[in-house]
């Protein structure tokens, strides 16, 4: 799947939203699922899976790209990502960073049915990322 393929939007929903109902969330009480396409159009899924110790807890982007790398790996293209009452759900600042890692500046990210889907760069602006490394390294 290039970037110019329309992308399944409806369908990472759906996946976003079932993959809720397996999330493990008993401290907080919030599910939340993700669902991404790679650019080779694979679809990834996760939930999140909290933590007594909520330092430990695990979000569902990180979860999805666990299963990116279970997979083989890739780009990601677009994510959908969706609380328990199915409505997308803005990832947090660690997640931000994880999906940068793995889908880049241009990964779009959904806002919901009737808002267009947001590019990472604008929910992280001067993202860091494995770029970044070879110009900070010491001489």
């Amino acid at each position: 799947m290039s970037s110019s393929t329309a992308i399944p939007w409806n369908e990472l929903r759906a996946q976003a939203r079932h993959a809720t109902s397996t999330s493990y969330a008993p401290y907080s009480h919030v599910s939340v699922g993700a669902c991404a396409v790679t650019t080779d159009g694979r679809f990834v899924v996760g939930a999140n899976v909290e933590n007594a110790s909520y330092g430990l807890t695990l979000c569902a982007e990180c979860s999805l790209v666990s299963d990116l790398a279970r997979v083989g790996g890739g780009r990601l293209l677009a994510v959908s990502i969706v609380a328990g009452d199915g409505k997308p759900i803005t990832p947090c600042g660690r997640c931000r960073q994880v999906l940068f890692e793995h889908g880049g500046n241009e990964l779009l990210v959904d806002a919901g049915d009737d808002l267009d889907p947001t590019p990472l760069r604008e929910l992280l602006p001067g993202a860091f990322g494995p770029a970044e490394l070879d110009i900070r390294k010491s001489q």
